[in-house]
């Protein structure tokens, strides 16, 4: 049984959302063989209440924590000098054993540095990646990238990691067999890319990987890949970019059936698929990132992100803890480090 802890104060809409997915996760484990335990991290004179009005006080544990990190608040400065924040205290119960899962919708670069300070990283791995799901055709319907922002610049050697990681985590947590792995390139030639690109190529094709080359852009969404490295300035312009594009697609979609009134009577016949495409393309269904890398299972939630893609981000780290992703990855992280 996983034991997954919350930050009770990340995000832009904390502690009402988090505490709403909380009551939803319990809910829709209720009677499920494998319900997640579940904690709030933070401070007890405002999660308290807010539990107690969920329903959930009861269910729902506990971790004080005095201070909290704003989402602007320098990452540096959040490590040196707020050391009873909710993701201090989040992180040690993790590194600790008391728990399995951190989540937090917090400050992204705080989230980061504490994490790799507290947990440290697994041998083998120098750099945590934030790995971000997409939707994609084919039978699992999603296509893992990795690094999403965390190493605005990373070498070769860093990309490999991250396709160890990557093929790792869909292959335990998605249950994808032999999963796809591909470098993200401006063309599928060896002759593409930087220096960078063309020798993290060039390793990737020498592990035990199902190494496919390198992919574009146009290949996220296909059936084509299932695990796409590339370093996090790429990645974060390209995750944002489709999360952009996801919005002016239903925003424009709204316009246009709300036109005229046969464009409404159109809206109408199409309610049901429209329902559907909303679902497939909307970025709350994709939420939760996990990091990756690091000596312990924490997992990144949008900070804007609603009750229910905060209750997706619980549901990641649920299935990390239950696959024993982070074992498996050390497992492949030594094979590597004795090629």
């Amino acid at each position: 049984m996983s034991r997954i802890l919350v930050d009770g104060h990340g995000g832009d809409h904390a502690p009402g959302i988090v505490v709403e997915a909380l009551a939803a996760i319990h809910a829709e484990y209720a009677d499920a063989a494998n319900k997640p335990t579940l904690g709030i991290v933070g401070q007890t004179e405002i999660l308290l209440p807010a539990l107690q009005q969920a329903g959930i006080a009861d269910v729902v544990q506990i971790v004080p924590a005095s201070e909290t990190i704003g989402m602007s608040e320098s990452p540096a400065m959040a490590l040196r000098r707020k050391k009873d924040s909710s993701i201090h205290v989040g992180a040690r119960q993790v590194r600790d054993g008391e728990w399995d899962a951190l989540v937090s919708a917090g400050n992204t670069g705080a989230l980061m540095a504490i994490s790799k300070f507290i947990l440290k990283t697994i041998p083998g791995v120098d750099r945590p990646a934030i790995a971000s799901m997409l939707p994609a055709e084919g039978k699992s319907g999603k296509t893992l990238l990795l690094d999403a922002g965390a190493n605005v610049d990373s070498s070769s050697e860093h990309l490999t990691q991250f396709a160890i990681m990557g093929s790792c985590y869909m292959e335990a947590a998605e249950g994808i067999q032999s999963p796809r792995v591909g470098v993200l390139n401006i063309g599928s030639e060896d002759i593409k890319g930087t220096d960078v690109v063309k020798m993290a190529s060039a390793s990737i094709s020498d592990l035990d990987l199902n190494f496919i080359g390198n992919v574009e852009g146009t290949d996220l969404f296909l059936d084509n890949v299932d695990v796409v490295v590339c370093d996090g300035f790429v990645g974060n312009v390209a995750l944002k970019t489709m999360e952009g594009v996801a919005h002016f697609i239903i925003a424009n979609l709204k316009r246009e059936f709300t036109g005229s009134l046969s464009a409404r009577l159109g809206m109408l016949l199409a309610q049901n698929a429209l329902r559907k495409l909303k679902t497939r393309i909307d970025p709350s269904e994709y939420n939760g990132a996990p990091l990756l890398g690091l000596n312990g299972i924490v997992v990144k939630s949008h900070g804007s992100a609603d009750a229910l893609g905060f209750s997706r981000s619980i549901q990641v780290a649920h299935r990390e803890v239950e696959s024993n992703l982070k074992s498996r990855i050390v497992e492949s992280m030594n094979q590597w480090m004795e090629q």
